[in-house]
């Protein structure tokens, strides 16, 4: 069935007069006319009834009027919604992020990207770094906030910030209180690591650290998560160097101080396929890039809070 008929049908229904319907449809009677017949007969049954002053719907036209117009609605809505999407203001997209972006303003920059566009959702997935390039290749995340130190060549990059390292103790370590720890002092702890298969990019970076310092650090744990690295010194297994963001996960037990002479820094990006060009993506994509240089360093002077 043809939407047109639907279209002049409806306005006949509501004008009840052919003469009025066609104006306000910009048409002749005639289309009119075999409009209403090539329906009668295409439905078998009689929709309206007229004489010589006015129109009357059937109880068969009565039902057909609504079933048309929630037809006619549902394809005006239909429409909308592609156009919406078209133009990115109007759908879904499924962002990783790791556990510390929680900490590095990820959530505002969703947060202002949802406000310009409401009709959107950006759903976030925690993921590590090493799942999350695999999920953007296979087309399973649009994009990620991840830590790499650089991206593979089928993903385009969006640099968001750097976190120095810094050194997450016991609180009730011998170290704690001072202003800033000199990793010579560290020489004989024993350390918490960064699991180099989830983020080689934070394993090397750390090991980069204590080896520019002349220390092969004694290791017993290898967390997947920087948040579980604080935990477990929280729980007395070690020390553990970190990105400063871990301090505002209010973990218990444990402080931090910065690192004497140290300028090594974890990277922060969001990544997405080369060849992923929806506007929908693009979109937020110019959003964060917005946010990142109206608020330079944000996550790193939040760290402080």
């Amino acid at each position: 069935m043809k939407t047109h008929l639907l279209r002049y049908f409806v306005a006949l229904a509501e004008e009840r007069h052919f003469g009025r319907a066609a104006q306000r449809l910009s048409i002749t009677q005639p289309p009119l006319s075999v409009a209403l017949k090539t329906l009668e007969q295409d439905l078998g049954a009689v929709l309206m009834e007229r004489d010589a002053k006015q129109v009357t719907l059937t109880p068969a036209g009565e039902a057909f009027l609504q079933e048309a117009r929630k037809v006619l609605n549902q394809m005006q809505r239909a429409a909308e919604v592609v156009r919406g999407v078209a133009q990115g203001a109007q759908g879904r997209l499924n962002i990783g992020i790791t556990g510390t972006m929680i900490y590095r303003q990820v959530p505002e920059y969703c947060r202002h990207f949802q406000t310009t566009r409401p009709l959107v959702q950006v759903c976030l997935h925690e993921t590590a770094t090493h799942d999350q390039l695999q999920a953007i290749t296979d087309g399973q995340l649009d994009a990620g906030f991840l830590n790499i130190s650089h991206a593979p060549d089928l993903l385009e990059t969006l640099h968001i910030g750097d976190e120095p390292l810094v050194c997450c103790m016991p609180a009730g370590h011998a170290l704690a209180g001072q202003a800033r720890i000199d990793l010579q002092l560290l020489r004989d702890e024993t350390f918490v690591m960064f699991a180099r298969d989830v983020a080689p990019a934070n394993y090397d970076n750390v090991i980069s650290c204590l080896h520019h310092a002349g220390i092969h650090p004694n290791t017993t744990h290898a967390a997947r998560q920087w948040l579980t690295v604080a935990a477990l010194v929280s729980a007395g297994q070690g020390v553990a160097l970190v990105p400063r963001c871990v301090e505002r996960a209010g973990i218990a037990g444990v402080t931090y101080a910065p690192l004497q002479g140290v300028t090594v820094a974890t990277p922060a990006y969001l990544a997405w396929r080369r060849d992923h060009t929806s506007p929908l993506l693009q979109a937020f994509v110019r959003s964060v890039q917005q946010q990142v240089a109206a608020h330079p360093g944000a996550a790193a002077e939040n760290a402080h809070d």
